[in-house]
């Protein structure tokens, strides 16, 4: 007989006792329901998060099955992360989604590139957008330029109801092109009639990028119609979904869990009760207005670089000194593009990066970019921002220099760091001095916001 370890015994025992529990929701929901399973859930012994984000996944199907027969709309809003904006990615699509008591009633893509002309030309677009993307005017397709989800949920609304858009929405979702990948990785490869290959979750992405880009020319397919593919491969995922096994079913919901508090899908709902639960488990793409002590945000907006993030790998380097008499921070922000040529998909990489740090810092200098820096402020936070330019094949380092508030907290520091939607894995290093001059170093790799005090 094998002789094990205490933490193995300590992880089997708890593991029986949930995998027991799940049953025993099981049968409740089925015979009692969704409230009967949020009593119970105090009892299971797993932790806060997981049970945070048990009660929000309860209020979101009890909000998807139960209408009482009413139709609830929702706009989904695709983002493509191969060109990065802080909201997650370009918008090049977005979706009208119709559920009737967990039914899917409708379903319905619609390429911005279209709808857009149909918005007037009277919002001055933010800066750097008229001098980068040459436009006179902001539409849906850039909208998503808030570090905060609610200001972009709100946006797009607008930007569709200026655009004669009829639908009264009960909530906003976006997804970036990363979901595909994952709902691929679980359902399996799909063929969809009347486009040639197979789109599997290793090539999805950058097939359907040509298709929409190059191969609709080849097919004697209609400029405004070319993005058509998209809804019949939603549609298509949609029906695998349905007829998943049991175990197929959990791995999906696993994958969605991850998608979710990695921003790679954010949530905005209409109903307050609702949308607080989403909150709970951090699934709102918010910005931490009330984080008090030392705080990071870096968010990039791609701006007329096609579709280079594919291509560009980025990581942080971030030293804050407390010994001195005002804090003093040093952020260097590395960017390497690996695309050798250009092409209808890449080309050198341009970006206006945002720096958000806490409110009262003040920037000593910043080099490596490409202009003078520009300042504002944001939800209680400052950002400094830079336009920065990256040769193809090239690295570049935008290094910022800042003083942080005489005020901060020195004897508990502490720091958030919050991961921009649509970016995957970006390593960083933080190096603290101490009032004693003593230095500690992390490494980790941001694949969802942060806390450093978290951190193992």
């Amino acid at each position: 007989m094998k002789k094990y370890s205490t933490h193995f015994w300590v992880a089997f025992v708890i593991g029986a006792v949930i995998f027991l529990s799940g049953w025993f929701v099981f049968w409740e929901v089925k015979h009692q329901g969704f409230e009967s399973l949020k009593r119970l859930l105090g009892a299971v012994p797993v932790k806060q998060e997981v049970r945070t984000d048990l009660e929000t996944v309860m209020s979101l199907a009890d909000a998807l099955l139960h209408t009482d027969g009413e139709e609830r709309a929702y706009l989904i809003l695709f983002q493509n992360n191969l060109e990065l904006r802080p909201g997650g990615g370009f918008i090049g699509s977005f979706g009208i989604l119709k559920v009737r008591d967990g039914n899917v009633a409708d379903f319905a893509v619609h390429d911005t590139g279209n709808f857009d002309g149909r918005i007037p030309s009277t919002v001055e677009p933010p800066y750097p957008m008229r001098e980068t993307l040459k436009i006179d005017s902001w539409k849906l397709r850039d909208s998503n330029y808030s570090p905060d989800f609610a200001e972009n949920a709100k946006r797009a609304e607008d930007f569709y109801h200026m655009g004669n858009g009829t639908e009264q929405f009960d909530g906003v979702v976006a997804v970036t092109a990363n979901v595909l990948t994952s709902f691929l990785k679980v359902t399996g490869p799909v063929e969809i009639a009347g486009f040639p290959g197979v789109y599997s979750a290793d090539n999805a992405i950058l097939d359907l990028e040509y298709q929409v880009e190059q191969g609709y020319l080849k097919q004697d397919i209609e400029f405004g119609e070319r993005k058509s593919v998209m809804g019949m491969l939603g549609l298509e995922i949609l029906h695998r979904v349905k007829a998943l096994p049991l175990a197929k079913q959990y791995e999906l919901f696993q994958t969605v869990l991850a998608d979710l508090h990695q921003k790679d899908i954010q949530l905005r709902f209409k109903d307050e009760l609702l949308q607080e639960q989403v909150a709970a488990s951090g699934w709102d793409g918010a910005m931490d207005s009330a984080w008090k002590n030392d705080y990071l945000f870096l968010v990039d907006a791609n701006l007329n670089s096609f579709k280079s993030d594919y291509f560009v790998k980025r990581s942080y380097a971030y030293t804050v000194d407390l010994s001195q008499a005002v804090p003093q921070a040093t952020l260097a922000v590395t960017y390497q593009h690996t695309a050798e040529k250009r092409d209808w998909f890449a080309k050198d990489y341009q970006t206006f990066l945002r720096v958000y740090v806490p409110a009262g810092s003040y920037l000593n200098r910043v080099t490596g970019a490409a202009k003078d820096p520009v300042y504002g402020e944001f939800l209680n936070k400052k950002y400094f921002g830079a336009l920065v330019q990256v040769p193809l094949a090239m690295e570049k380092t935008v290094t910022f220099e800042y003083a942080l508030p005489e005020n901060l907290e020195r004897q508990w520091y502490d720091l958030k760091i919050q991961k921009q939607p649509g970016l995957s894995d970006v390593p960083v290093t933080v190096t603290i001095i101490r009032q004693d001059g003593s230095r500690e170093e992390k490494h980790f790799v941001l694949d969802r916001d942060t806390v450093l005090g978290d951190l193992q």
